[in-house]
């Protein structure tokens, strides 16, 4: 029997979901949505699932923590959600010290090179989600450009990309009646369905 694999997600409030809470460590958003369709679809070779969100963390956050919470933990695949508070605090918290594309592109572009310089892992990239149920919206018009980047990167490192983004806006310009968040950003379960549809539809045949 092969040993199991590992499959890291890590991210923000959006991948965290309560994890801290739950007894299994896998929150009650995507991260438990994906783990659930693996178990029942290949119950004898599914990945160990490890969730590895934190609230409020940008991509500055992800880089002071990427050896404990990926690198040692030496997995098979990482997928990553991030750049949704990189641009939220540039809105509702414009005191602090942010990050711009440059500086978004550039310690996105050091953890990948980081995990194929000292792991075998697969890559899963997924764009930020949206920053209001509205495709206008100052904050999605922000995010655009870090999406853009996430979309060139998923290219130079040969990863996979999972389109979260363009997944949220094709719902919203259908005028939807059904929210996705709570409160434009945080998920609901419509939410989490659709981010772990979009993940498992993307990255299913890469799964091995």
């Amino acid at each position: 029997m092969q040993p199991q694999k590992r499959l890291v997600f890590i991210g923000d409030s959006i991948t965290e979901s309560g994890r801290f809470k739950d007894t299994e460590r896998m929150g009650s958003g995507y991260v438990k949505m994906i783990y659930d369709y693996l178990v029942l679809t290949d119950p004898s070779n599914f990945p160990n699932v490890i969730n590895r969100g934190i609230s409020g963390n940008r991509i500055t956050d992800l880089q002071s923590r990427w050896d404990e919470d990926v690198i040692k933990l030496n997995p098979d695949y990482v997928s990553i959600s991030i750049g949704v508070n990189d641009v939220w605090r540039q809105l509702d918290n414009p005191e602090l010290e942010q990050v711009s594309p440059e500086r978004f592109e550039s310690i996105y572009r050091e953890l990948l090179t980081e995990v194929n310089e000292k792991t075998n892992a697969v890559l899963f990239l997924m764009e930020p989600t949206i920053i209001e149920e509205n495709i206008e919206s100052p904050g999605n018009i922000i995010l655009k450009e870090y999406v853009d980047i996430v979309q060139q990167l998923a290219i130079e490192y040969d990863s996979i990309l999972v389109p979260t983004h363009q997944s949220f806006l094709d719902y919203l310009r259908n005028n939807p009646i059904h929210a996705l968040t709570t409160d434009g950003v945080h998920m609901n379960d419509k939410g989490n369905l659709l981010m772990a549809k979009t993940w498992v539809d993307a990255v299913k045949w890469h799964l091995k």
